[in-house]
């Protein structure tokens, strides 16, 4: 079975595709976890679709458009939340408003029909082209390098903000850098889960990792796993159900997570017992 699915180089594209954004989405997660700001990523999300519908209508690489309107919603909800006193989950209501608008209406205005539009509204990972996994690839080295530089200074904004300024740390740079890797990693998973289903893979497998480790590192590690657990089961689903990739991984994760739970949950009662 196996080698009857990797036979066809789309399957080959998305199993590496599953895999590369896994590692994304299992580091940045775990900042999204820990910190309490998964919404903050279904916005950003929300609000690249104006780049989706802008890169339609000049014609280029949907990733192009999608990379600045993340970046550019990142900045706006970490700086109308520290600098304007503006509630976050105004801002991001707002943005999340306005890139879709805007995104509705570049593509209502371009010529033709715009034939991949649902891939990225709701993932087809079988559709990844080669140059994509060259893009994801770059993009989860940015981030890795990144973490791995910050990695004391993120894990003390994660933890205790007010303690991290009262240090002398730089915590409003530190929360943009660590919205920046949040857009970046948005970017990734759009392609794998589409918009609408972004905040999904990027919570649950964190929270369930959340639930076996006692560290940040180690949550990460289990994260990661996890996460290319789910896309490549996921994945497989959907090529013997024929039905659609993304939705079937979010299906995957969300089945075990409540799974898991459940199973937490008999045991602390029967514990009692």
């Amino acid at each position: 079975m196996l080698q009857e699915i990797l036979a066809f180089d789309f399957m080959r594209n998305a199993l590496l595709a599953a895999l590369l954004s896994s590692i994304a989405c299992g580091i940045i997660g775990s900042y999204v976890v820990v910190k309490k700001i998964g919404f903050i990523s279904g916005g950003i999300a929300h609000t690249a679709f104006g780049g989706i519908g802008l890169s339609y209508y000049l014609g280029i690489n949907p990733l192009f458009g999608i990379i600045p309107f993340s970046l550019a919603a990142a900045m706006a909800i970490g700086l109308l939340g520290k600098k304007a006193n503006v509630a976050e989950d105004t801002a991001i209501g707002t943005l999340w408003a306005i890139g879709m608008a805007v995104g509705v209406i570049f593509i209502g205005i371009t010529p033709g029909y715009a034939p991949d539009l649902f891939s990225y509204l709701f993932g087809n990972i079988l559709t990844v082209p080669t140059f994509d996994l060259w893009m994801i690839l770059l993009l989860d080295f940015l981030i890795v390098v990144l973490v791995w530089l910050f990695n004391k200074e993120f894990l003390a904004i994660s933890f205790d903000e007010e303690y991290a300024e009262v240090s002398g740390l730089p915590t409003t740079a530190l929360y943009l850098l660590m919205l920046a890797l949040i857009a970046l990693t948005v970017v990734i998973m759009v392609r794998v889960v589409g918009i609408v289903m972004v905040i999904a893979l990027l919570t649950i497998p964190a929270a369930l990792a959340r639930t076996f480790s006692r560290s940040l590192p180690r949550m990460m590690l289990v994260s990661v796993l996890l996460s290319a657990l789910f896309s490549i089961a996921g994945l497989w689903l959907s090529f013997l159900l024929d039905i659609a990739s993304g939705a079937t991984i979010i299906l995957v994760a969300g089945s075990t997570f409540f799974l898991v739970h459940a199973w937490r949950l008999l045991f602390v009662v029967l514990k009692k017992r």
